[in-house]
């Protein structure tokens, strides 16, 4: 009988390379594969690095160019929603059209029957379907990045790591000799440094406008409003005897609207994009917890399908009992069910609590 194929997407970081070792080790027939996303100084060192791995793996490595496709799907995405004055979430994106896109497509062609890759994460199969659940070690866990999974894609995925934490993996690297880097890689693979407002100024000119108040009155002026985002208080160059946040972007007028604290909470979200894992749409509210970013903690909330947009994408309104802090268009809002990832889409606008209507919403209207 002959062993399933699996071909394992290689970063040349300890997590992709610990995925193909214990694959290795459970009996598949296991193939590197390595996608070219975007030049940067260290490029040659990270393929050489990777053909190491192979080595010292013994398996093959197939070499796939996505250039192309990562400038359109991830970086020009990330720019335009920035320019459109929303937070954008790039891994995510990433992980939707290339990872789970282009590069399972192509592996699936090579004659894989399953995509690898490194994150940690869970994929269980029961009766009515396949369910994505978050990781065991929770401090790793980017089951939130994953959302976006369809049953025809997660069939043919396997994460070796959803079972294993950090401090795991690392030393069973160490154990077989397979490099370890000194740090974790940095959050979005296609910046050079943290600071992302260099890199859009590069991409695009920005247009100066007004920063005002709640009651628009003028505060001072900006110099684009791709470089701020909801809840920003650093950096905003305008003298006040109280803290100041960024409350609400208004692309359409050009303005950054500021406020105080208590103006950064809102309980209703409207989201479009709005996708399912392993259920189809529910009929009605249903109650789930709620993340609003990566890093921001599970809130109890009640999700309300509201049908379709113009453009055919399922859109939802999302209430949470307790008001959530910053919420940012253009970030995506996830649902769990305990540790299983139920859906999510992406946050389009919000309803502050001290206003009590729409208003100030840094995005289209639902």
């Amino acid at each position: 009988m002959s062993r399933e194929r699996v071909a394992v997407a290689l970063s040349g970081g300890v997590d992709s390379s610990i995925a193909a070792l214990l694959l290795k080790e459970a009996g598949y027939e296991v193939t590197g594969i390595y996608m070219r996303l975007w030049d940067c100084p260290d490029s040659e060192y990270q393929a050489l690095r990777i053909q190491n791995i192979c080595r010292i793996l013994d398996i093959p490595l197939h070499i796939l160019d996505l250039q192309k496709e990562f400038e359109r799907h991830v970086v020009d995405y990330f720019c335009l929603e920035y320019e459109r004055g929303r937070t954008p979430n790039p891994c995510t994106a990433c992980n939707q059209h290339i990872k789970f896109g282009f590069l399972m497509d192509k592996a699936l062609s090579l004659g894989a029957d399953y995509l690898a890759t490194g994150h940690y994460a869970r994929v269980e199969h029961s009766a009515n379907g396949y369910h994505l659940f978050k990781a065991a070690d929770i401090e790793k866990d980017q089951s939130y990045f994953l959302y976006t999974l369809s049953q025809e894609r997660i069939r043919h995925l396997l994460f070796p790591l959803g079972n294993n934490t950090k401090a795991k993996v690392r030393q069973i690297a160490k154990e077989e000799g397979l490099p370890v880097a000194a740090r974790s890689s940095q959050d979005i693979c296609f910046l050079s440094q943290r600071n992302y407002r260099p890199f859009l100024r590069q991409r695009f000119s920005p247009s100066p406008g007004e920063i005002v108040d709640a009651r628009g009155e003028i505060l001072g002026h900006h110099e684009g409003i791709a470089v701020y985002t909801i809840g920003q208080r650093h950096g905003l160059g305008v003298a006040s005897s109280k803290p100041l946040y960024v409350i609400g972007i208004e692309p359409e007028n050009n303005r950054i609207v500021l406020g105080g604290e208590r103006e950064l909470y809102s309980q209703r979200i409207m989201a479009k994009k709005v996708t399912w894992v392993a259920t189809r749409a529910p009929s009605g509210p249903i109650t789930v917890t709620a993340k609003i970013r990566y890093r921001s903690n599970e809130a109890v909330a009640i999700v309300s399908p509201s049908g379709h947009c113009e453009q055919g994408e399922a859109i939802c309104d999302i209430w949470f009992p307790h008001p959530q802090r910053a919420i940012a268009p253009g970030q995506a809002v996830v649902f769990y069910k305990g540790d299983e990832v139920l859906g999510g889409g992406t946050i389009e606008g919000s309803e502050p609590v001290t206003l009590g209507k729409k208003q100030y919403v840094a995005a289209t209207e639902l």
